[in-house]
């Protein structure tokens, strides 16, 4: 039922089923850092790895869809050709503010993590683990991956504000 309901979310936030594939078949790749940083960690799943983990989902998801959206701004308002020039346009125009969400997120967790597994930290200390190797993979996926399958599956999904049929105007 969650996942239904997450995949009809990111098809309202983009309004194509192509793209909302896109990113919800991208998400579980995500999670591949968290889980080999709770590995190498403490070998545990714990709650707060749980709640670490749906961290890194979110993310991810936040990651993919502003790209997507931005490559769509650009074929549609900018009137960028769909091919290599908008993805690598689109890419590099979000790099800042995905590496930026990135870092701040990790900077604030390694206080966390440093410390280790300490009293009174038996929650924190695994959700921080956790959603710091998931930022790592989640990062790489939203910058390397996504762009990839977008420039494979993403051709023909945003239309030119000039194509799309103007209305009437009540007047």
């Amino acid at each position: 039922m969650v996942a239904i309901a997450i995949f009809l979310i990111l098809h309202a936030s983009l309004r194509n089923w192509r793209l909302a594939s896109l990113i919800f078949l991208g998400l579980p790749a995500a999670l591949v850092g968290g889980v080999l940083a709770a590995f190498a960690g403490d070998r545990v799943i714990s709650l707060g790895s749980l709640v670490g983990m749906i961290t890194v989902l979110g993310i991810a998801a936040r990651n993919g869809i502003l790209l997507l959206q931005h490559y769509r701004h650009l074929e549609q308002v900018e009137g960028e050709p769909f091919g290599l020039g908008l993805v690598m346009r689109g890419a590099s125009e979000r790099l800042s503010p995905i590496l930026m969400t990135t870092l701040c997120t990790a900077l604030a967790l390694l206080p966390l993590v440093a410390r280790g597994s300490i009293p009174g930290h038996e929650i924190e200390h695994p959700m921080a683990v956790v959603i710091l190797g998931g930022l790592v993979t989640s990062t790489l996926l939203t910058l390397f991956v996504v762009p990839a399958l977008y420039l494979r599956f993403g051709s023909g999904t945003g239309k030119r504000v000039d194509d799309l049929p103007r209305q009437a105007v009540p007047g």
